[in-house]
């Protein structure tokens, strides 16, 4: 009876590594083809994986909270129908249930100092790219680190053990260095995500005075805060306001929901509308749906847009609409309202959450009027809509000056400096006021 490898699933681009949460079969239980082996998690969404076989679990080769990298063998399978795995998975239908291959990133025709040679057909893994990026290491430095892997490859050992050397101060004798922090691996948007650091054994635990309690981060929760501060770290933040009368678009709305909901069968909330909006913007001033890499801007020709929801345990998750470009009204709404109910349901896949190329947080669900986002790396920018509030403005009419009731909403964009001057953040939220303002009162369903 032949042994099936069940590997770690490639969960996404730039995902490198996934945590076991939970094994949900053990050596010696029988289990189903597709029936869930295991739980896995990356910084986003949490996925179960299938067997991909009928048969007997024989071995688990990794315990609950490992961290495991993509490709590897995480259990094995002894089947009764004589046949062994094939080489690829034929099961693969969506990316959790697709075994990944081996991820190895050639890097070629780039010359460095004499040891290297023009046209290295040297192997790197994502995480080794990733880290030697972060550091600011040259492909001609990385070259010349020795490789204690297979051939001769660089492994993540390799280049921290290389990082903690050359932080090492020259013209020392015996120096004791902090020891080079150990990387999980890469989180959805491909930087280096490092893994959560506990106290010293040796140092005291800390005293709170007064009457506190104290409660320990989530996975998702510590994750989420590395992902924030590193953005903060990552680009210089600006943030422009803009005001907004929306009073045609909440109009037109209360007019047509319970029409639109009847013949949809879904809802129809506010935040399609402002997508809709969001999206004719961006191909106005195409600079704000971009990145940065290094000295390069990489201009997304894709429309892909993040929105943030909420989860149950109170934390936020951005699900993305990929092409809203290519969507019309009913299809913006349906994609919106699925997204929201999977990621509340915990059902979100991998990639619901990849890709996103501009994001869109609705802080006004929360009852706030304002707020100054942080970017979502790698993006270059994020639009927060605040609650919609009915106040006295002042009203340009033919006859004259009017104070009358408006349906009104602040609009804050934050935006990378490094590539998105004022000028342009500013006209761009601008731009967003006036398109919701500019809403057609009497538009067809």
């Amino acid at each position: 009876m032949p042994l099936v490898d069940l590997v770690m699933p490639k969960m996404g681009e730039s995902i490198m590594e996934a945590t076991i949460l939970k094994w949900h079969k053990h050596p010696g239980d029988a289990v189903k083809q597709d029936e869930t082996v295991l739980e896995i998690a990356t910084d986003k969404v949490d996925s179960e994986v299938p067997s991909i076989t009928e048969g007997v679990v024989e071995e688990v080769l990794y315990k609950v909270n490992d961290v495991v990298p993509i490709g590897s063998v995480i259990a094995r399978i002894r089947t009764a129908n004589g046949t062994a795995a094939s080489s690829g998975p034929s099961y693969a239908a969506t990316p959790i249930q697709m075994a990944a291959a081996s991820h190895r990133t050639e890097v070629s025709g780039s010359p460095g100092p004499a040891q290297a040679s023009v046209g290295s057909n040297r192997f790197y893994s994502p995480l080794v790219l990733n880290i030697a990026a972060g550091e600011g290491i040259p492909l001609s430095e990385l070259e010349n680190i020795p490789g204690s892997g297979n051939e001769g490859r660089v492994t993540k050992k390799d280049i921290l053990q290389y990082l903690a050397d050359r932080r090492q101060p020259a013209g020392k004798g015996l120096v004791t260095s902090s020891p080079a922090p150990h990387y999980q691996g890469a989180d959805s948007i491909g930087h280096r995500l490092p893994e959560p650091t506990s106290l010293p054994a040796q140092s005291p635990m800390p005293v709170y005075s007064g009457n506190v309690e104290i409660v320990e981060m989530d996975r998702m929760r510590r994750l989420i805060a590395d992902h924030m501060v590193r953005s903060v770290h990552t680009s210089p933040h600006v943030t422009s306001f803009a005001e907004a009368d929306v009073t045609h678009m909440v109009h037109w709305r209360d007019k047509v929901k319970k029409e639109f909901e009847k013949r949809e069968n879904t809802k129809l909330t506010f935040t399609p509308l402002f997508i809709e909006a969001v999206v004719r913007c961006i191909k106005k001033y195409p600079l704000i749906n971009s990145s940065v890499d290094g000295d390069k801007i990489i201009i997304k020709k894709d429309i892909n847009i993040g929105m943030a929801a909420a989860l149950p345990s109170g934390n936020l998750i951005v699900p993305v609409i990929h092409n809203a470009d290519q969507l019309n009204l009913n299809g913006l709404a349906r994609k919106v309202n699925t997204l929201a109910d999977n990621a509340r349901q915990n059902k979100l896949r991998p990639e619901d959450t990849q890709g996103g190329t501009f994001t869109l947080t609705n802080v006004g669900s929360f009852g706030s009027l304002m707020g100054t986002p942080i970017i979502n790396q790698p993006q270059v920018a994020i639009l927060a809509v605040g609650a919609i509030k009915k106040r006295p403005v002042v009203l340009e009419t033919p006859e004259g000056d009017a104070i009358v009731i408006r349906h009104m909403m602040y609009l804050s964009l934050s935006y990378d400096h490094r590539i998105v001057d004022g000028s342009l953040g500013a006209t761009f939220c601008s731009a967003v006021a006036r398109e919701l303002e500019n809403f057609t009162p009497d538009r067809e369903l």
